[in-house]
């Protein structure tokens, strides 16, 4: 049993989270903008910012942060663990890991074009930036005069650690995320009762973790509430523009992948309609943006390959349950877009060279991204580390991240139902079969 599979929670009762959210997001905003037209250096607004909104606010990003190290390097070694099993499946193994290498790509650098095409962070007021950094002045203004300027046999050095107990200490998740990486093929390839027993200790860790970050999830809408009254009552509409470009421009680089790149990629190489590939697979899609959980959508995934795109049984359970936690197109465009435009907000400058750096971290990322609501923040933090950014930046995009997560999940299932057209095309199935509509 995958990973992917043991993390499905069960519905929520009463009003949904997003709804939740969005009312946080209101009620922040409305609150914050009010706080503003009274005057945001009087000293009820400057009590309520600094005493209630902000650390409230940053107690969240607080829980968040805790859980990026154990979530990471559990997730990582199980999922190089399944996708381990592509020893036993032969073709079907190694192209499902090169095609979800290949398009998951495609997705990170459409992200990287449009961020660059429309910069929405480089209008972003410097005082919002350095107000997330609030009691570190110092730290402040060395993070961002800060510049990643390793060369690139240093990156690749400083990739394998000495210690990786050192290298965990010190924010050095790359090695970790390395090391994770190592320990899954160490695992892959020492199939005996000890090291099974390893591997289990390691999913209960992840199941651990994950039920601690659902935990955390359910805080959302009141740091949502306390982040957007913290920014909007300190600085007026500007940040909420910044952050408008911002959803913009996920939303496009998502419909650009989804609408254009995957329906090319299942004519072409799936040799299927891309009229009947939505249209069997719109129950899938719905439920992963209704759930924003593409491991909570993994049966409906199963039923609508299976029973609506007619795959092959062998080939659907593979990709599928595999992409639940590995194939993450949507979330890995969301990881390098995010990561960028904060870069830009901070005003760091990152070559070519760091920028590729970037896309492999965000295909390594979306491996060990859990499939649940905002399960790609805890990487975007970890990124962020690497490149001299503070995580806490993450707050920035806080208010808009539920509904961009919907979006981005039911593109990550997207993905997986293309993926599998594919492969089985490519093992001989036939593709072009209509099937009826689901109904």
């Amino acid at each position: 049993m995958s990973h992917a599979a043991a993390t499905v929670t069960p519905p929520e009762r009463g009003l949904a989270l997003h709804w939740k959210v969005l009312i946080g997001f209101a009620v922040g905003i409305i609150g914050g903008a009010i706080a503003y037209l009274a005057g945001p250096q009087s000293a009820i607004v400057s009590g309520l910012v600094d005493y209630v909104a902000a650390p409230g606010g940053q107690l969240f990003l607080n829980l968040l942060f805790m859980l990026v190290l154990p979530l990471m390097f559990t997730a990582l070694i199980l999922g190089v663990t399944e996708i381990g099993d592509i020893a036993s499946l032969g073709r079907i193994g190694w192209r499902t890991l090169i095609y979800t290498g290949v398009v998951t790509s495609i997705a990170i650098a459409i992200g990287l074009l449009v961020v660059h095409l429309i910069e929405p962070g480089r209008a972003f007021d410097p005082a919002v930036r350095d107000a997330l950094l609030a009691g570190s002045a110092q730290k402040a203004h060395a993070i961002t005069d800060s510049k990643p300027t390793l060369s690139v046999i240093e990156m690749i050095l400083g990739i394998v650690p000495r210690n990786v107990v050192k290298a965990a200490s010190n924010g050095d998740f790359l090695a970790v995320m390395f090391f994770a990486i190592m320990l899954g093929v160490a695992l892959v390839l020492t199939p005996t009762p000890a090291t099974q027993r390893f591997r289990e200790a390691i999913q209960g860790l992840n199941e651990l973790v994950m039920k601690l970050i659902g935990m955390v999830v359910k805080l959302t809408p009141y740091a949502v509430a306390c982040l957007m009254f913290a920014l909007t009552a300190r600085f007026g509409w500007d940040t909420l523009m910044t952050l408008a470009w911002y959803a913009f421009s996920v939303l496009l680089a998502i419909a650009i992948h989804g609408f254009v790149v995957l329906p090319l990629w299942v004519r072409f190489m799936g040799g299927m309609s891309p009229r009947r590939f939505f249209r069997d697979s719109q129950e899938a899609i719905l439920t992963a943006f209704s759930t924003a959980s593409s491991t909570g959508t993994l049966p409906t995934t199963l039923k609508c390959a299976e029973q609506n795109l007619r795959l092959p049984p062998k080939v659907a359970r593979f990709v599928l349950t595999i992409g639940a936690s590995a194939n993450h197109h949507g979330t890995a465009l969301f990881e390098g877009l995010t990561v960028l435009f904060l870069v830009q907000c901070f005003g760091v400058e990152l070559g070519w060279v760091q920028q590729i750096m970037v896309l492999g971290l965000c295909i390594l990322g979306s491996i060990g991204t859990a499939g649940v609501p905002a399960g790609s923040l805890p990487v975007i933090a970890m990124i962020l580390t690497y490149l001299h950014v503070p995580p806490e930046a993450i707050g920035i995009i806080l208010g808009v991240d539920r509904f961009l997560d919907m979006c981005r999940t039911a593109l990550n299932v997207t993905g997986d139902l293309a993926t599998a057209v594919v492969v089985a095309r490519r093992e001989g199935a036939d593709t072009t079969e209509e099937a009826p509509a689901a109904g």
